[in-house]
């Protein structure tokens, strides 16, 4: 039996115990929080020491960059490269060929060593392209960052094998109108026609042109590439590798061969920019091309439909007698574009390229077949993929 003096004691015992629990509060306990509810306490690096680099390849995940100063360096000489990975700051920033940023780490650019990408400076200018024209598809929504930093795009186009598409030349100018690049059109294989049909369709436009031939000096292209960063579009086929080897003997760029039914084959595979040769007796810089992969097709999801006007200036003027709100369709009755262009302002040929623009962002028509349209009497108007 329990006697009553050990009683006592455990009720003595029962209220000590229950004091010192009592005592305890949220201060004295002590939990670890998780590595995702940790507060962002740490100071982020100013990377003051870091150096400007310019992006001239992307690999996998590794960029090629030259050092700030060393693309307009000595000419003549080999340009030291850094190669080098994004770093974990950058969030979801994109960086591609063009573009200017600052490095930190090795950049000694010795074998095996690697540095890092911690900022990209503000893009003056962003050439896009999607995979379609019809931005509610998925392809349409998937859009493309071509190049930065451009100054001009040159649209590589043959006068033959294959024949010219004026199509794709449209799309090509829209691009760089909406990116606020000046383009220039290069027409190449000029010993096999003439540019009197591909230079009369555009001739309210004051294009500016060059033509190329094989046995033909490039001192004319040179002067206009002399200076700028320049990118280089075109279909495979057109003759754009083989003219970046004229132009930068050293680049080796893959040639390849057009195919009996006049279609070319992709011998460029990534976008790259190289350093133009300087010119003897001259000491200003001789620029930079940029060379990218043969392309199918230009998609303009990512244009409005008033930037997509803007990319045909002859015929924005015409739209001054249109209602408010025009669709500029051909359904449009009062539309002022068909009177602009009967009254012979503009050619026709033009308004009904970019009609089939707008037909094909609204999903109304095939965006591969329109970037294929040739002129008049060039036979086959498949396109590219079919």
């Amino acid at each position: 039996m329990v006697s009553d003096g050990d009683r006592q004691e455990l009720t003595r015992r029962r209220k000590v115990l229950a004091t010192k629990r009592r005592e305890y509060d949220e201060d004295d306990v002590r939990v670890r929080p998780g590595k995702s509810s940790r507060p962002r306490t740490r100071t982020r690096p100013q990377h003051a020491d870091a150096v400007d680099g310019f992006v001239i390849a992307v690999d996998r995940g590794r960029y090629t960059c030259v050092l700030s100063g060393a693309e307009r360096g000595v000419v003549g000489a080999e340009l030291p490269t850094v190669t080098a990975m994004r770093a974990r700051e950058l969030g979801r920033k994109s960086v591609v060929v063009g573009d200017r940023v600052s490095l930190v780490g090795d950049t000694s650019g010795a074998e095996g060593a690697l540095a890092r990408i911690v900022r990209i400076a503000e893009r003056r200018s962003v050439l896009r392209r999607t995979a379609d024209d019809d931005e509610t598809t998925a392809e349409g929504r998937l859009e493309r960052v071509v190049v930065a930093n451009a100054d001009q795009l040159v649209i590589v186009s043959a006068l033959a094998d294959p024949p010219p598409r004026t199509g794709f030349i449209d799309r090509c100018l829209v691009a760089a109108y909406d990116a606020d690049v000046e383009p220039l059109l290069c027409l190449t294989k000029a010993d096999l026609a003439g540019p009197e049909e591909v230079l009369g369709y555009y001739t309210e436009l004051e294009l500016p042109y060059v033509l190329n031939r094989p046995d033909s000096d490039l001192d004319a292209l040179r002067a206009l590439l002399s200076g700028k960063v320049s990118v280089l579009v075109g279909h495979s086929g057109v003759g754009k590798s083989t003219l970046v080897n004229r132009l930068v003997p050293d680049a080796l760029r893959a040639v390849g061969v057009v195919s009996a039914i006049g279609r070319g084959r992709h011998t460029s595979t990534s976008a790259v920019a190289l350093r133009l040769p300087p010119v003897p007796g001259v000491d200003t810089d001789p620029g930079w091309i940029i060379d990218t992969p043969g392309i199918r097709s230009f998609g303009l999801a990512h244009v409005s439909a008033d930037s997509l006007l803007h990319g045909f200036p002859d015929l924005v003027e015409g739209t001054v007698d249109c209602p408010p709100n025009c669709p500029h369709t051909a359904d449009e009755a009062e539309c002022g574009l068909d009177a602009w262009v009967a009254a012979g302002k503009a050619d026709p040929r033009r308004l009904a390229s970019y009609r089939r623009l707008l037909a094909s962002r609204a999903g109304e028509g095939d965006s591969r077949g329109d970037s294929d349209q040739r002129g008049p009497g060039e036979g086959d108007r498949r396109g590219p993929d079919e």
